[in-house]
C-alpha cells in the first residue's frame, strides 16, 4: 500500500501540479470489513505534519460536545443539536462558534485585559486538555481552541489567534484515529457515536438538494470519486487555502472498508476540484484488484 500510494502521488504531481508531495498529507487504511480499533491496515504521506484544518476542526469539537454531555457538564438542548447539525452537515462557522462557546464557557467580544483575559485564554484550552486526556500518542502534537472564521477574528478572538502557538492544527494521523474510533464505537460511547455517524452520513446522488447545495462536501472532494452506491461518511475542510477532507466509505456489496484522510495546502491546492476525487477513485480501484 505504501509503494501505491508514493507510485499516484507522483503520478498526480506529474499532472501539472509540481510541488503536490511537499503540500499534502495523506493517511489511508483499509478494513476488511466494518471498521474496528487496531484493525486496519494502510500507508501514510507526511502524516504527522501539522496542517491548517479549517472545518475539520469542527469534527473534533462534535466529539468533545458527545463527551461533555456524558460527563454532565452540558444540558441537552434543541438549539445544540441544530448547531451540532449546522457544524457537520453545512459547515457552517457561526455554529461552529457556538459549540466552542458552549465547550469552554467563553464567548467574543471585544479584547480583554488582566486577569479576566488571562482565564479566558485558560477556558479556551479546555478542549486540549481533554485531548491529552486520552493519551492517545496521536493527539500529543495537535491543538484545538480557536473558532472557525469566515472572513477571520476581532476583538479578543484576534488577539488570542495572534498568540504564538494557538492556531488550530490537526494532522491527518490525528484525524484519522479519531474518525476510527467514531466509526468503531471506540470513543465517548456507542449512542453518542452513531448519533454522530449520522451527522456525517452523506448522500452520494448529485441530483439530489443535498448535493446542489455549494456546501454539499462531495463536488470537489472524495466523494466524487467513489461509487455512487457506496456509504461515505465525511467532513470537509475548505478555504482559499486548504481543501482537506477526512472521510470513511463502504461499498454496497459490504466490502472492505477505506479510511482516508487527505490534508493539502496552498490556493493551487485549494483551487484543485480533481485531485481528491481523483485519489479516492485510484484507490478504490486498487482495493478491488
Amino acid at each position: 500500500m505504501e509503494a501505491q500510494l508514493l507510485h499516484w502521488l507522483k503520478y498526480f504531481e506529474a499532472q501539472n501540479r509540481p510541488g503536490l508531495s511537499d503540500s499534502i498529507a495523506i493517511t489511508w487504511v483499509r478494513y476488511e470489513t466494518y471498521p474496528r480499533t487496531g484493525n486496519g491496515r494502510g500507508a501514510s504521506w507526511r502524516h504527522r505534519c501539522l496542517f491548517y484544518p479549517s472545518s475539520i476542526a469542527g469534527f473534533v469539537y462534535a466529539i468533545a460536545i458527545e463527551e461533555w454531555l456524558k460527563r454532565d457538564w452540558l444540558p441537552d438542548s434543541h438549539e445544540l443539536r441544530r448547531a451540532l447539525h449546522d457544524m457537520l452537515v453545512e459547515s457552517n462557522n457561526d455554529a461552529a462558534g457556538f459549540i466552542v462557546d458552549l465547550l469552554t464557557g467563553t464567548t467574543s467580544g471585544p479584547s480583554l485585559y488582566g486577569a479576566v483575559w488571562q482565564n479566558w485564554k485558560e477556558q479556551r484550552q479546555v478542549v486540549n486538555q481533554w485531548l491529552r486526556s486520552l493519551k492517545w500518542k496521536e493527539l500529543e502534537q495537535v491543538n484545538c481552541c480557536q473558532k472557525i472564521w469566515g472572513n477571520g477574528p476581532y476583538g479578543r478572538e484576534y488577539d488570542f489567534a495572534n498568540l504564538a502557538g494557538w492556531c488550530n492544527t490537526l494532522t491527518t494521523e490525528a484525524t484519522a484515529v479519531m474518525l476510527e474510533a467514531v466509526m468503531s464505537n471506540a470513543i465517548v460511547s456507542p449512542v453518542a457515536c452513531s448519533r454522530l455517524r449520522s451527522l456525517l452520513l452523506r448522500p452520494l446522488n448529485l441530483n439530489s438538494n443535498c448535493c446542489r447545495n455549494s456546501r454539499n462536501q462531495i463536488a470537489g472532494f472524495l466523494g466524487a470519486g467513489i461509487p455512487s452506491s457506496s456509504r461515505l461518511w465525511s467532513k470537509t475542510g475548505w478555504t482559499n487555502q486548504v481543501r482537506h477532507e477526512a472521510a470513511c466509505w463502504q461499498p454496497s456489496d459490504n466490502g472492505p472498508t477505506t479510511l482516508l484522510v487527505v490534508f493539502s495546502a496552498g490556493e493551487e491546492r485549494s483551487n484543485d476540484d480533481l485531485l481528491l476525487p481523483g485519489l479516492a477513485t485510484v484507490l478504490q480501484f486498487l482495493e478491488t484488484t
